[in-house]
């Protein structure tokens, strides 16, 4: 371990893990020697139906065209392939149910299912180009449902089934999809709640506004009643498992729409992120084999996160089965039956890479070190950090209690909208910080710089800058669907001059050069990892007859990374105004978005901090949330409201 001017402490990879590792210090070498030719070598780790013209026309910039002229299917890249390699015997995913109920899936039993799925939603009609929601928890066949899209050229939107029926809807317009996949209910702490019923309260939500979708499959996993329409409605069982196991794949052009993924913004209207297949599936399996150094066939791989969001997409079905991974799928949550799940769920299968979020790390601090300590957890051998900055507390924890004091932790950087890992340590070769993101990775370009476009120099305390990325990358997005004025706006406005996207977050530059992320600079809050927009929490507050005005901050908060903290002005005929409407906004709020967006806090205040053009001051209003002194209110038209917000606070 090294000391140094501004962190505590290094952690050099061991000899031994360096030894064997997947990557070593000549990917960077040869990175930025020739970029397109080293993208052209990653590339050349997928199989190709057609090869490629051009590794990377940007003359469109900011839309990008990546292996123009190459052809390839997703999911033959991620199964069959494997099978015609003769690795069908191996197991493609362990599924562990909530109940306790599990299943061991190899490649050749998963080739046969996405095959089924493929001719079963073919005879339904779908062709090349529509679009599917799927709006599934963890089960098996939320990923088979994902590739057999993958196969057909179907762009799939997958919506996290925490969502609310209104959420759902809302995506499921915008996308035009004609069919969603769903379940009849799923499994949380032991209960069965319905989703298929959501489902229905969503295409029914706007009375007799016209929908797109013209089918609902669902499959059956908690064998509750479910509301039926027939003709439109659909049993997975009765379909799509009777369909035939065998399926030709057909290549697709490189730039052919692999999904849409909705990220909130900074506007209460959801974005849908649309990614492309060839460049997308290149750079998920190459950061994939590197950055968590897989090795197929040997390694067990579990990342926690839901196929709801990105890391889901990229993480646990492309990337890893890409690379031909053995790998950890879990429908429940990390506390039921009780807080030693997770830790069985390793001891079980023999994890040895283990990709887990912040906030899960320090719920586990909370819960204790006696809960690990009492398992067997030596088969890890590396960990990994995603979804929000890493505090060095809960770093040195992970590391000292999950890892034995010794597994190397990569702590990721990356977006809904980059695709894949873009920032992090390469295991066997980087002497990583507690907290800090490192060095972008080799093929990827990253500056921190100021509002001018300046960039910040190292080791400057004070010198917090803007993270850009000045160069395309392959996972890139190419564009927000149906809205390419409001990408442009959104992503590459702000330094246009130079070229840049610019990716909403803060970072800085330590005395070494090392880069440290700082967290988000707009209006969109980081909850245990999940992007939530004032916007959207603020709408769903004055949707409320009682609420005049809202105002929503995020705040720190020790678990979350940040907690929602919202102050509202309630009208004139507001019935109530002590705690049962808090507590019935805080439901609200969940019920319109989702419960992840409930509200820690919620203050009833009688003004709001506004400066004179009417802009509601939420830095002053974090300020107040999180008990600090206030900053500069000068600007404020009367500065005085803090009194009476404060009032409401004691």
């Amino acid at each position: 371990m090294t000391e140094t001017a501004d962190h505590r402490d290094s952690y050099p990879p061991s000899a031994e893990f360096a030894a064997s590792a997947n990557a070593d210090a000549a990917l960077y070498e040869r990175a930025s020697a020739d970029r397109e030719a080293f993208w052209a070598e990653q590339a050349s780790r997928l199989h190709w139906h057609q090869p490629w013209d051009q590794v990377l026309d940007w003359s469109d910039a900011p839309v990008a065209k990546w292996f123009a002229g190459g052809r390839l299917n997703v999911a033959y890249n991620c199964v069959d392939r494997h099978v015609l390699d003769g690795h069908g015997d191996q197991v493609a995913i362990h599924w562990e149910g909530e109940p306790g109920d599990s299943r061991a899936i190899t490649y050749r039993e998963l080739l046969a299912e996405v095959s089924r799925a493929a001719n079963y939603l073919t005879e339904l009609g779908l062709a090349a180009g529509d679009r599917v929601a799927i709006y599934m928890p963890m089960v098996p066949e939320a990923v088979v449902a994902m590739l057999a899209c993958a196969r057909l050229g179907l762009t799939h939107s997958v919506v996290f089934a925490g969502f609310s029926p209104t959420a759902l809807r809302q995506r499921v317009d915008d996308a035009s999809a004609r069919l969603i996949i769903t379940t009849d209910g799923q499994w949380r702490r032991g209960k069965a709640a319905p989703l298929k019923e959501a489902v229905d309260e969503a295409l029914f939500a706007n009375g007799d506004v016209p929908h797109s979708v013209e089918h609902v499959l669902v499959v059956r996993r908690t064998e509750i009643e479910v509301p039926w329409t027939e003709g439109r409605d659909l049993w997975w069982h009765e379909t799509v498992a009777q369909a035939s196991p065998e399926h030709e794949a057909q290549p697709f052009d490189a730039e052919h729409p692999l999904f849409i993924l909705y990220t909130s913004g900074t506007t209460g209207k959801p974005k849908g992120i649309l990614h492309t297949s060839g460049g997308y599936l290149t750079q998920t399996s190459y950061t994939h084999h590197n950055v968590f150094d897989h090795k197929a066939g040997q390694d067990v791989y579990w990342c926690t996160a839901d196929i709801g969001w990105v890391t889901g997409h990229s993480y646990i079905v492309y990337g890893p089965l890409s690379n031909r991974a053995t790998q950890v799928v879990y429908e429940g949550t990390p506390n039921f039956p009780d807080e030693h799940r997770h830790w069985q769920i390793v001891e079980k299968y023999g994890v040895s890479i283990y990709y887990t979020a912040p906030t899960l790390v320090r719920t586990f601090m909370k819960w204790g070190r006696e809960i690990p300590a009492a398992h067997d957890l030596s088969s890890i051998r590396l960990l990994g950090s995603v979804g929000e900055p890493i505090n060095p507390e809960a770093w040195r924890w992970y590391r000292d209690v999950i890892g034995a004091g010794a597994v190397p932790i990569v702590d990721t950087w990356w977006q809904t909208e980059t695709g894949s890992i873009m920032i992090s340590p390469l295991p066997g070769v980087t002497a990583t910080k507690p907290g800090a993101a490192m060095a972008p990775l080799p093929g990827i370009s990253a500056l921190v710089v100021d509002e001018e476009g300046k960039p910040v120099q190292r080791g400057e305390t004070e010198a917090n800058g803007y993270l850009v990325l000045d160069q395309p990358w392959p996972s890139m997005l190419r564009g927000i669907w149906g809205d390419m004025e409001r990408y442009r706006a959104t992503y590459w406005e702000r330094y246009a001059e130079q070229g840049w996207y610019f990716a909403g977050d803060g970072a800085k530059l330590d005395a070494d050069g090392d880069l440290w992320v700082l967290g988000r600079v707009d209006d969109v809050m980081n909850v245990s990892g999940h992007r939530i927009s004032t916007a959207e929490v603020e709408s769903a507050l004055v949707g409320h007859s009682g609420v005049a005005e809202a105002a929503v901050v995020g705040a720190s908060d020790e678990t979350t990374g940040q907690g929602i903290v919202a102050f509202v002005i309630l009208t004139a005929e507001a019935k109530d105004t002590g705690t049962a409407l808090v507590d019935e906004l805080k439901a609200e709020v969940a019920r319109e978005i989702s419960p992840i967006a409930r509200p820690r806090e919620i203050h009833v205040v009688p003004e709001l901090p506004k400066t004179r053009s009417g802009k509601i001051m939420r830095r002053l209003l974090r300020d107040v949330a999180e008990g600090r002194e206030l900053g500069d209110t000068s600007t404020l038209v009367d500065p005085n409201v803090f009194e009476a917000i404060r009032a409401t606070k004691a």
